[in-house]
């Protein structure tokens, strides 16, 4: 439960798939966004969660693909997951970039670009077994979704 050490390619697929879009976002903010009164609390755990995340996929080789199971199970819904957090990105990028665009739900999924992607790597420790990632995953998803739903109460 406290993983191998060792490099993980799945976990730099997962990293990769959550900067690229980010970093485009960076450049393509809502254009009425504002995140000057976002609670301080939720974004100490979110950036300690970022960190830890960040490390933790790198430096455990258990997430790397093994021999298929039904075990394997974990590691497909984790990655669909993934694939339906980039879908929602295109799905912002080719919209109005509003708050509201950013923000909205998608298949009944509340804020989805900060819940997939935190759901993703928690299933992701589960198939690893690795449970500082579970742990760094919950701490990341309560200050991460924690702030975007402050945001999303603040737009109505």
């Amino acid at each position: 439960m406290l993983g191998h050490l060792g490099f993980s390619y799945i976990g730099l697929i997962y990293l990769l798939m959550l900067f690229i879009p980010n970093i485009i976002w960076s450049k393509n903010q809502p254009i009425d966004y504002d995140n000057t009164q976002e609670n301080k609390i939720l974004l100490l755990l979110e950036r300690v969660g970022q960190v830890c995340c960040t490390c933790s996929v790198l430096i455990f080789s258990d997430f790397n693909i093994a021999s298929f199971s039904s075990w394997s199970l974990w590691l497909i819904s984790s990655f669909l997951l993934m694939i339906f957090y980039e879908i929602c990105w295109i799905r912002y990028f080719t919209n109005e970039h509003t708050e509201e665009n950013f923000y909205r739900s998608f298949r009944g999924i509340l804020v989805p670009l900060a819940s997939l992607p935190i759901m993703a790597f928690l299933l992701l420790g589960i198939y690893g077994k690795v449970i500082w990632l579970i742990a760094f995953a919950i701490i990341i998803g309560i200050g991460h979704i924690g702030i975007h739903i402050q945001h999303v109460k603040a737009i109505k």
